[in-house]
């Protein structure tokens, strides 16, 4: 286990080296993984975990066909390692529950009552756990309550573990029923081809992570993005000239960079210009948006977001809704730009 000092804050991180696959495997041998949900998360940690040779079974409501039919597809035969999600979960000895947040409310029932003693129940996201006085989702006390949550979307999980150099993920135990539940939760981290993986706890990955998503890694990002966006193009200039200065620089180049070494690494590799305005403005950026992002992680730990969640998806109608929202930012002037100026790129040509 690799050994990380902050300054005095010390943490123990799982590498591939230290606990691989082989490993994984022998501590897995026996167990039958039913991934329950084939939408996000699902595929990704399914497809990885077969090709590593874990038995995996899938869990899909056969009503919800593209999901099934998705899953027919990647290769699960239906009556042999695709079923409903009932049956599913009364084979499997570990249940990888990566239905959505709301589903894992609706599915509850159905779940717990063919859990069996000793059964590991896996999270890749918290939330249900950590807000159960919300969600109703209470485990029983004689199985272990694991989390493995990869710090990406399904589709970087896949790519990262095709390519050979995994995705990092947090893990967690929540309950440990049968002793050996923490051997459990690291084995199914390597399984899904995590190239490591840093502890915590459930409550310190939800939290982290709906404020993350509201903030840095997606609400803020758009939200930024698109006020300087309207800023360019209000002082004239044109949509491809706004779209490169606010968007495709930053992931085409400097995020890459950030990336590789650090942040301090990326102003180094910039022009003087560059480096003397980014130093001189950060932070007023800074202490601009502190009072937003305290605002968030208030909302976030007092249970508000996870209440606007649970209401807002439960809707019947929150697909379309959903779209619609959607449709919006892909139709907005910026994106439609985007799409033209992708079409640049010079893999595209």
């Amino acid at each position: 286990m690799a050994k990380l000092d902050f300054g005095g804050v010390k943490e123990t991180v799982i590498i591939r080296d230290e606990f691989p696959l082989e490993k994984a495997r022998e501590v897995l041998k026996d167990e039958t993984v039913a991934i329950i949900g084939y939408g996000v998360q699902g595929p990704a940690q399914a497809l990885n975990m077969r090709d590593n040779g874990i038995n995996v079974i899938i869990g899909q409501a056969p009503e919800h066909g593209n999901y099934w039919e998705k899953a027919q597809k990647d290769g699960w035969e239906p009556g042999v390692s695709l079923f409903p999600v009932e049956e599913a979960v009364s084979k499997g000895t570990v249940i990888q529950y990566l239905v959505s947040d709301a589903a894992q409310m609706m599915l509850w029932d159905t779940i717990k009552r063919n859990l069996n003693p000793g059964d590991a129940l896996y999270f890749s996201h918290g939330f249900s756990i950590v807000y159960q006085d919300q969600t109703g989702v209470i485990p029983p006390e004689d199985v272990d309550v694991l989390l493995v949550a990869p710090k990406g979307s399904g589709t970087s999980v896949r790519r990262n573990f095709l390519e050979g150099s995994g995705i990092n993920s947090s893990f967690a135990v929540e309950q440990d029923a049968t002793g050996n539940a923490r051997e459990r939760c690291i084995a199914l981290g390597i399984a899904i081809g995590s190239g490591y993986l840093f502890e915590t706890t459930f409550k310190g990955e939800t939290l982290s992570d709906l404020t993350g998503e509201r903030g840095v890694l997606m609400g803020a990002l758009a939200g930024v993005m698109e006020a300087q966006y309207a800023v360019l193009r209000e002082n004239g200039h044109s949509p491809s000239e706004a779209f490169n200065e606010t968007v495709e620089e930053l992931t085409q180049s400097l995020i890459k960079l950030v990336a590789e070494n650090g942040m301090d690494w990326m102003f180094a590799n910039c022009s003087a210009t560059a480096q003397r305005g980014a130093l001189d403005w950060k932070d007023k950026f800074r202490d601009a948006v502190s009072p937003v992002f305290e605002d968030l992680y208030q909302k976030v730990a007092d249970g508000s977001e996870t209440q606007r969640v649970i209401e807002v998806n439960s809707r019947p109608d929150y697909a379309e809704k959903l779209r619609e929202e959607l449709d919006e930012i892909k139709n907005s002037e910026m994106w439609r730009a985007g799409a033209q100026v992708r079409k640049l790129r010079p893999e595209n040509e």
